[in-house]
């Protein structure tokens, strides 16, 4: 493993994920999309998988990685 600040030109500009769970402005900050957009995936379901906690959305970073992952294979 590289040490931290050197580059050896095949790492990319990804932040690692979050271990905890991620709510909708941490996905909006994460693809850099407006915060309406996360709740439109939502709302069509075709974002990344959430679920409720009482009245809150929340994301498991694994899932998440997953859908941007599915989301390149696409492209």
């Amino acid at each position: 493993m590289p040490s931290k600040g050197r580059s050896t030109g095949t790492e990319s500009n990804v932040r690692p994920l979050p271990t905890s769970y991620l709510e909708p402005q941490d996905i909006a900050e994460l693809f850099k999309v407006p915060l309406e957009t996360v709740y439109q995936w939502r709302r069509k379901r075709t974002g990344p998988p959430g679920f409720r906690v009482g009245r809150h959305l929340r994301y498991h970073p694994d899932a998440v990685a997953q859908w941007a992952q599915n989301q390149e294979e696409a492209a």
